[in-house]
This record gives C-alpha cells, structure tokens and sequence, in this order.
C-alpha cells in the first residue's frame, strides 16, 4: 500500500538541477502528496520562482522517478495556489545548501526589509562580517557576498 511518506522517500531522488546535493523535498517545490484509494498519485510541486527555467525539467524528473519506483498512475502539477518561500527549506536542505558552498537563506516572518537582503553568513567560516556585492547571481534565486574574515566570495540562496 503506498502512503505519502513513501513517495516523499522516493522524490528524496529528485535533486534541485541547479544544487544537485539538494532534493525537491528539502528544497521545500514538493508541496503535496495525496494517493487515492485506487493508489493513484497526485504531486503537488511550487516552484520557486513562476519565471523558474527548470519547472518542466523538476516536472518530467518527478514522472520518471515515479514511474521508476512502479507507480504508473500519477498526476504531477504544478501550483502557485500556495507561494514558494524560502523558509520552506528544510534543516536538512539548508545544510546541504551550506556544506555545497551556498549561504542558507535566514528564517523569517516573511516580512523582507534591506537587512535580510544585505547580509549572510559566510558558508566557510561562518562570519557574519560579510556583504553582499550583487544582489544577482548566477541563477534568479542567488545572490553575491563577500566575507571580509577569510575574504571568500560566496553565494547566497536568497530569502524569498
């Protein structure tokens, strides 16, 4: 019998195509899960952002894991009912974000003012003495800092 645990375990397998050491799940896009009593799957995902190049790629990874794990009936769609943000991210992602190199993004009440733009905490030395160079990086969801301890630029995954 499927439950909503098990396919959650199952899409651990799908990584973020941009931070691949981070899973759909931990990032926070896999917003739902629901099996019907004929075991039928439905996928909720939120992308991060609605511009997202990579929502049909995460979209068509999620179908093939499914379907590698057996389940052939699913419906995998994609939702902006209820708005991805960044504290959506879990421990465990926001670590992985960290040990890859990249500033978690800070928890908070979902009010963004300058500061929380402004400054991260370094990923290598965990100062907080850095700033932010650029608020655009490689992809829409980052931005540049620098940290003026071990004078290490560094990106970070933007509080959205």
């Amino acid at each position: 019998m499927l439950t909503k645990e098990h396919i959650l375990t199952l899409l651990e397998e799908v990584k973020d195509p941009e931070i691949p050491v981070l899973s759909l799940v931990d990032l926070g896009v896999i917003t739902g899960v629901e099996i019907s009593e004929e075991d039928h799957v439905t996928v909720r995902m939120t992308p991060t952002f609605a511009g997202c190049p990579a929502m049909d790629y995460m979209k068509k990874d999620v179908e093939r894991t499914l379907e590698k794990h057996g389940i052939k009936h699913y419906t995998v769609t994609m939702t902006f009912d209820n708005p991805w943000d960044s504290n959506k991210i879990s421990e465990k992602g926001r670590k992985a974000l960290k040990d890859f190199g990249l500033a978690p993004p800070p928890t908070y009440d979902l009010i963004l003012d300058l500061d929380i733009l402004e400054y991260a905490t370094c990923p290598y030395c965990n100062s907080g003495n850095t700033s932010m160079r650029t608020p655009f990086g490689p992809t829409l969801c980052r931005s540049m800092h620098y940290c003026n301890d071990c004078r290490q630029m560094f990106e970070q995954f933007k509080p959205l």
